[in-house]
């Protein structure tokens, strides 16, 4: 079998990981996220770095899950992955004017959006499983 076809699954399974253990350590260390936030509020370099982080990634889930693809876990890999291309420009161009909303929607529901980083992060590993299964 095609390797490539297990792409979305592998997309699924590592942007899931990474969503439910950074929603789990916000639930252990309240406030990581925050601090986190104003630093890169403060620091230009760390907004280009986190910037192109976020775009390089982006691209990447992108690319590997083409349109073409017959399963729609590629749909939605696609979307998740365009839309990190979207926030990681606006990040380059605005800023100063798109990162303290992003911080002040963090604050006191930052515990809400840890959960549902956890419940995100679940749900891509359950929905990317199967897919190794089938392999």
């Amino acid at each position: 079998m095609n390797d490539l076809v297990l792409m979305p699954d592998w997309s699924g399974l590592f942007l899931g990981l990474f969503a439910l253990f950074a929603g789990i350590g916000e639930l252990r260390k309240p406030g990581h996220w925050q601090r986190m936030m104003d630093e890169i509020t403060r620091s230009p370099a760390l907004q280009v770095i986190t910037a192109l982080i976020e775009l390089f990634v982006g691209a990447i889930v992108y690319i590997v899950n083409p349109w073409s693809s017959p399963g729609w876990l590629a749909h939605v890999m696609s979307v998740l992955g365009a839309l990190m291309c979207i926030e990681a420009l606006l990040i380059l161009a605005f800023s100063d004017r798109y990162l303290p909303i992003l911080a002040r929607r963090l604050g006191v529901m930052a515990r809400v959006w840890a959960i549902v980083s956890v419940a995100f992060g679940l749900i891509l590993i359950v929905l990317a499983l199967p897919g190794f299964m089938n392999a």
